[in-house]
């Protein structure tokens, strides 16, 4: 395959890139920064590979026979009314540009698959429903970053197999969630955040990675799939485990003012959580590496 991917440089795609080069496929970083992604993947490590900045993005999602949009910003920060905007625009401008391109393809050529990323955000919050991949939206602002997110991939041609994944809390070594609540963990002798009841649908970077492999090269993979991992927890859960794995007592809550210190208005991704059940992955087939958060903190912490 020839694969174009937005986002190629942050938390998931980084991980897609590898995997993609190392199975020999030829791949398209899209970027807004061409300086950092040649840093992140050096020419002698990643022979082959193109970077195209913005002007190039058409030619190379033309060239492409499937794209992977991932690109947004994280939203795991302090959301100022300015970083809510970017988190919402970063996601649907470049959504709608990756969709355009596409739908300007040649006649019987471009790309015939585009797998993008959308969140369990989708959803909303809740500590009792349960949500699987015909579940209603939520009313939050979360909730209409996401429907706004899909509804631009939703434009792309009828021809094109349009694959959302509608991704969980995604753990793994250097980066995403994790890394930033190990810190205010360590800080609290580690007990669970917040309430502790809240529901926290993870999935393990490697889970998540070959989820968006299966559905670039697997034709029954269409429509929503949630990329979440098939037990869900409640935080304090998740936080037990945490602990158990870091050889911290996990006793002492961490309240939600150190939280909201730390992530402002963005810890409600930590301190408001849904459980999320990935039905259709598992009707598909996919076989999860990690089910169990246990065995994924392991693999990422010890």
């Amino acid at each position: 395959m020839t694969v174009s991917i937005t986002g190629a440089t942050g938390f998931i795609g980084k991980r897609l890139v590898q995997r993609l080069h190392a199975d020999n496929h030829s791949v398209h970083v899209l970027t807004r920064s061409r300086s950092k992604a040649e840093l992140i993947f050096p020419v002698k490590d990643f022979p082959g590979i193109v970077i195209a900045d913005e002007p190039k993005w058409k030619d190379s999602i033309q060239g492409s026979n499937a794209v992977v949009n991932l690109a947004g910003t994280p939203i795991s920060t302090r959301w100022s009314s300015e970083v809510k905007r970017d988190i919402k625009e970063s996601r649907v401008k470049v959504t709608s540009k990756v969709v355009d391109h596409i739908n300007s393809s040649p006649e019987g050529s471009g790309p015939t698959v585009l797998v993008n990323a959308t969140a369990v955000g989708y959803y909303g919050t809740s500590e009792t429903k349960v949500f699987d991949e015909q579940s209603p939206s939520g009313n939050d602002y979360l909730a209409e970053v996401c429907r706004e997110w899909e509804a631009t991939a939703l434009r792309v041609n009828k021809g094109v197999r349009l694959v959302r994944i509608r991704i969980g809390v995604v753990l793994g070594k250097d980066g995403g969630a994790l890394a930033k609540m190990i810190p205010i963990f360590m800080m609290f002798a580690g007990g669970p955040l917040g309430s502790g009841r809240q529901w926290f649908s993870w999935i393990h970077l490697d889970d998540m990675v070959n989820l968006i492999y299966e559905a670039l090269s697997n034709p029954s993979y269409e429509g929503v799939i949630n990329g979440t991992a098939p037990n869900p927890v409640r935080i304090a859960e998740m936080c037990q485990h945490l602990g158990d794995v870091l050889g911290r007592p996990s006793w002492l809550p961490v309240p939600d003012f150190a939280l909201k210190a730390v992530l402002g208005e963005g810890a409600c991704v930590v301190l408001e959580g849904q459980k999320v059940v990935p039905a259709k992955a598992k009707e598909l087939g996919f076989s999860f590496k990690y089910p169990y958060v246990k065995d994924a903190l392991r693999s990422i912490l010890l």
